[in-house]
């Protein structure tokens, strides 16, 4: 029996705490928080002492968390989002903001958004660590148990604690390697050819596929990949098609040709998602704020597909 309280916690311990977790290393942990790996050790210690549990042991070279430190990891990122809203509960100064964020995107709207956010946070927001995870189709337990601050994506989950608001509009171009062949210019060579696309796990097809399929457009799918980043790759140097959205154009797709789909096709909007509890909150509202006055900077003329 230890002879420490609860008494002697402190957020700094909690942080270190989930930043040992979270980077899976003393040395990572230190280098993500600015502080030397003593520091994190001596706090570490000082949990050890308080809970009664390693924590964490040894696999291989490197460090893995006990069940019991992972479960006292998410009991400190709820209580150090409590500690920081009570730090800001007057004036936001996002120079001050010390947090990880996390947003879940996929490929697709991080490629578009989240490095320009990246540099804003560089910026005006230095203590803060941008933390992307994907996020497939968004669900309610994902922001309902905070597993993302924020989730980005065209689909929002429905519930009536769950806000959204759109960003930005894109259409959809077909992308071809003009070395090997020319854009279809007619439905008939665009359903003559072969076809690659994009199926999420586990078999989880496109809004689009599924909407021209249901049209009775029927496309030969020769390739499928989980993430638009899979595309490129068999496009060159093949006569294959990829139908993608436009805005991918400036990145994964920019060393491909691209041309008007010659079927009608839906629109993909996009969204910002989050849960009510942050709604309110200063620092998430400030985050909110940011990428709603990036996205346009992100998407200059391209809601027309140009």
């Amino acid at each position: 029996m230890n002879h420490f309280d609860w008494s002697d916690l402190d957020a700094r311990a909690l942080q270190q705490l989930v930043a040992v977790v979270d980077t899976g290393s003393v040395t990572g942990a230190a280098q993500q928080l600015g502080v030397t790996q003593s520091a994190v050790s001596h706090q570490l210690d000082k949990l050890r002492a308080i809970t009664g549990d390693p924590l964490f042991v040894k696999s291989g070279r490197g460090i893995v968390a006990t069940a019991r430190a992972q479960q006292l990891a998410e009991d400190a990122r709820g209580l150090l989002r409590q500690l920081e809203r009570f730090a800001h509960a007057g004036d936001f100064d996002p120079a001050r903001w010390q947090a990880t964020v996390t947003i879940a995107a996929n490929d697709f709207q991080r490629d578009v958004l989240l490095p320009a956010l990246a540099q804003r946070l560089r910026e005006a927001a230095p203590g803060v660590v941008l933390r992307v995870i994907p996020s497939d189709v968004p669900s309610l337990e994902m922001l309902r148990d905070r597993v993302c601050d924020i989730a980005i994506s065209p689909r929002p989950p429905e519930g009536s604690d769950i806000l959204q608001q759109r960003i930005f509009e894109d259409r959809y171009r077909v992308f071809y390697d003009p070395a090997v062949r020319r854009a279809p210019a007619t439905v008939q060579d665009y359903l003559a050819a072969d076809h690659a696309t994009v199926v999420y796990e586990p078999r989880r097809s496109l809004y689009l596929d599924r909407t021209l399929e249901a049209q009775g457009i029927r496309r030969r799918f020769v390739v499928t990949v989980p993430g638009f980043a899979g595309l490129p790759a068999f496009i060159k140097g093949s006569p294959l098609l990829a139908t993608a959205p436009s805005l991918l154009r400036h990145s994964l797709m920019r060393d491909l040709a691209h041309a008007e789909v010659p079927v009608p096709c839906p629109t993909m909007p996009m969204y910002l998602i989050w849960h009510r509890q942050h709604h309110a909150d200063a620092s998430h509202r400030w985050l909110r704020e940011q990428l709603l006055a990036l996205a346009p900077a992100a998407v200059p003329g391209d809601r027309q597909g140009a």
